[in-house]
């Protein structure tokens, strides 16, 4: 009888051991948080007003939105250049290391993200999550060639021209009937609706779950492709697009599919993954009538209100459907394209105090604008001026979820949590940082200095490279804090820090 009731008691304390572990598996899971990651296209610190009240330009949507969060003043893009930029972001990689060493990729270029290669939608998704990506790709995909043409892909990378992009494929050589065997659903995405690069760029069509929404049948001749301005106004190239494709609803579009997305995930009890990487303010400059002649800044400015309003009405409509437990990332891939005569002309400098553009090595083109909401968690209306790159975010989730990276994953990423957790006290330090511009320019940031490993801008600003004369300075370096303009070359007044930095970076690319 005794025997009988120790039994009894044994499984009852089992029982409740199995009940307290099941509820609380199910309470982590209830508390993992949303994570809605949204990426601006070539938007510059200098355009939003939160972070330069000098802007011509009003963002009033997203200057409330950083009140509500973390601003971050010393964000930056891992390369100041499109598609590098998105491969450091979803693999924690630095895109150098892959087998695009530089430049960007064509709307026909192969898949780059390797088939092994951990993402951040990957490593969410084994951790219960529902992910999703609506937006610009840009990222390659693997489009199924006629028969005549597969013997056509070239051995190497590809031809890349004087602006750093990459021609892989023709248009003509591709069979659109078929759907491409490498795209986002390949790299841990559940659901996706996507633009295969910029808007600039054929083919013009979507790929919802990598099938095209509709043939890119038809011809479009381009559009302001002699202004005497690379790239600024409406400009988009020649090429294929499909008759369901309107430049001008590509942003609406992209903040629809987003709001549909949250809203089928409402009655989910998985927590979701949402990267919305918008295809503007990049070229072409499309606002609609509502915003023409809106802004102090022409086209351009016009352009970026619209954005601004857009990202506002995803916002309301996402605090709608998921108020609650939900992380919010606002970023830019990079610095914007904004040419001195568009400065002087509209006295407004879109990268703010920051010296060059784009594609630049100097900080306008890879300093950007980055803010992190979290209610509850981030102190609303609070500052950092932690140095991190867009690289950091799949180490970041990973110590959200308490969990860790598999070796050889995410090398180059580095968590801000503890940053968003409100640690200020300088415990948390920032590794050295690399800077990569359009043609391959190597920087490097540690602590209040910049190392560029030669002389000119390395993008689009002229003069992109300086061949050093005779007793001349080989390189660049800057001492950020007292100079964030890089007006003050010291490179050949610190010859030990320029030893430091060198031998840092060297030990880096190395690795």
């Amino acid at each position: 009888m005794i025997e009988s009731r120790r039994c009894m008691v044994q499984w009852f304390f089992l029982l409740v051991l199995i009940t307290i572990g099941c509820t609380a598996k199910e309470t982590n899971e209830e508390e993992a948080p949303n994570i809605v990651y949204i990426l601006a296209d070539d938007l510059g610190i200098g355009d939003v007003s939160a972070y330069n009240q000098a802007s011509k330009i009003a963002t009033p949507y997203i200057d409330a939105f950083v009140a509500q969060g973390m601003k971050f003043t010393d964000a930056h893009s891992p390369s100041s250049v499109c598609t590098p930029t998105r491969y450091g972001l979803l693999t924690g990689r630095y895109c150098w290391r892959s087998r695009l060493p530089k430049g960007v990729l064509r709307g026909y270029g192969k898949a780059l993200i390797e088939g092994d290669r951990l993402t951040v939608a990957s490593f969410l998704k084994e951790n219960g999550y529902t992910t999703g990506v609506v937006g610009k790709w840009h990222l390659g995909l693997d489009w199924v060639l006629k028969e005549e043409y597969k013997d056509s892909v070239p051995a190497n990378e590809g031809a890349v021209n004087e602006y750093g992009m990459v021609t892989q494929l023709s248009g003509d050589w591709v069979d659109f009937e078929k759907k491409p065997t490498d795209g986002p659903l390949h790299h841990g995405f559940d659901y996706s609706y996507i633009l295969p690069a910029s808007l600039d760029m054929e083919p013009y069509c979507y790929l919802e779950n990598d099938v095209l929404t509709d043939l890119p049948t038809e011809f479009t001749p381009g559009n302001d492709l002699n202004t005497g301005s690379y790239a600024t106004g409406a400009f988009w190239r020649p090429g294929k697009i499909s008759k369901d494709f309107d430049f001008y609803e590509v942003l609406p579009n992209f903040i629809n599919k987003g709001l549909e997305f949250i809203s089928e995930r409402k009655d989910e009890n998985a927590p979701f993954f949402l990267y919305l990487p918008l295809a503007a303010p990049h070229s072409p400059w499309v606002p609609s009538s509502e915003f023409v002649d809106a802004s102090g800044a022409g086209q351009y400015g016009d352009f970026v209100q619209m954005v601004d309003a857009e990202v506002g009405r995803f916002l309301q409509g996402l605090d709608e459907h998921s108020p609650e437990n939900t992380i919010v990332i606002f970023a830019s891939d990079n610095g914007p394209f904004w040419k001195p005569d568009f400065k002087e002309r509209f006295q407004h400098s879109a990268a703010g105090i920051y010296r060059g553009m784009k594609a630049d090595i100097h900080e306008g083109g890879h300093r950007i604008p980055f803010v992190v909401r979290w209610p509850g968690k981030v102190r609303e209306g609070s500052t950092s001026d932690h140095l991190t790159s867009l690289t950091d975010l799949l180490a970041t989730c990973a110590d959200i979820l308490d969990d860790s990276l598999p070796d050889g994953q995410g090398e180059d990423s580095n968590s801000i949590y503890p940053v968003l957790m409100g640690n200020t006290q300088g415990e948390v330090q920032s590794p050295p940082v690399i800077h990569h511009s359009s043609q391959g320019m190597f920087a490097i940031r540690k602590g209040d200095w910049k190392l560029i490993e030669g002389r000119g801008s390395g993008g689009f600003t002229e003069p992109v490279s300086i061949e050093p004369g005779e007793g001349e300075p080989i390189g660049q370096l800057y001492n950020l804090k007292e100079d964030p303009s890089e007006t003050k070359n010291l490179y050949q007044e610190k010859p030990d820090v320029v030893e430091e930095l060198l031998q840092t970076l060297q030990e880096i690319k190395g690795e």
